[in-house]
């Protein structure tokens, strides 16, 4: 038997402010998608901004729905957009925060496990790391080179025995 440890170093910057502007910029862009979430249910709003290698950018909200399971993710909600709008052009950078109506979310909001296995398809099928802003309300914000990163295990189509 063998042993394997998987880690990942990541940036901290102790609020936005301290972000380049471009990053600054996305995550300032993923908190007004906040405004159109749809979240009756868990109270949690979350926001997310895509920029396109061409520079192009989508947002998109959480959109919560009484079927459970079917609502979306922000985050899914924006890559999927920026897909259907911009074919074949590669996402650059996503960033992702979240306000809640009974609490304040201070650390960084991360994507949820469907989300990241979305999100990672994207880079595999164009081979370039997507940069990942993660913020929340306030406070610290994580900067993560590559979805890959937070999904070391991927299920990719190379499981399926495409012929």
């Amino acid at each position: 038997m063998n042993t394997v440890t998987h880690s990942f170093a990541y940036q901290v910057y102790s609020s936005a402010s301290e972000l380049a502007s471009p990053d600054r910029e996305l995550l300032a862009l993923a908190g007004m998608a906040v405004s159109s979430s749809h979240a009756p249910y868990s109270r949690y709003h979350v926001g997310a901004a895509v920029k396109l290698a061409d520079g192009s950018v989508f947002t998109g909200s959480n959109q919560e729905n009484m079927a459970f399971p079917a609502g979306l993710c922000a985050e899914r909600v924006a890559v999927f957009a920026a897909a259907s709008n911009c074919p074949g052009v590669p996402v650059a950078a996503l960033a992702i925060t979240a306000m809640a109506d009974t609490f304040e979310v201070s650390e960084p909001v991360p994507p949820c496990g469907m989300c990241r296995q979305a999100i990672v398809e994207y880079e595999m099928k164009y081979g370039n790391k997507i940069r990942i802003i993660l913020g929340g309300h306030s406070g610290k914000v994580y900067v993560i080179d590559g979805m890959k990163t937070l999904l070391p295990l991927t299920f990719h189509e190379a499981e399926l025995a495409k012929k």
